[in-house]
């Protein structure tokens, strides 16, 4: 993003700080946007949180209970494809 204008703002006595309109329109943060607040030799990085913390596949594998015979790789696909026709169909 290239910097055409300097934006200010002020710190409130409780801590707080307004973001100009202009930024947080442009980033698309809204009311309620959840920031990490990073300091950084350069001065404080704002960046969006993550709606979801990071996981590994291991930590979460197996989360949905199933009983039977596991599906095939064939069996998924035909099944995903079918589903997608359906919908698609629906429209």
């Amino acid at each position: 993003m290239a910097r055409t204008e300097t934006l200010t703002t002020t710190v409130s006595t409780k801590g707080q700080v307004i973001l100009p309109k202009a930024l947080r329109q442009r980033r698309e943060w809204e009311a309620g946007t959840r920031l990490i607040v990073e300091e950084t030799p350069e001065g404080i990085l704002l960046r969006r949180a993550p709606a979801f913390p990071a996981s590994e596949a291991g930590s979460v594998f197996g989360m949905l209970p199933f009983s039977g015979k596991p599906k095939t790789l064939d069996e998924m696909d035909s099944a995903i494809l079918a589903e997608s026709r359906r919908r698609h169909d629906r429209d």
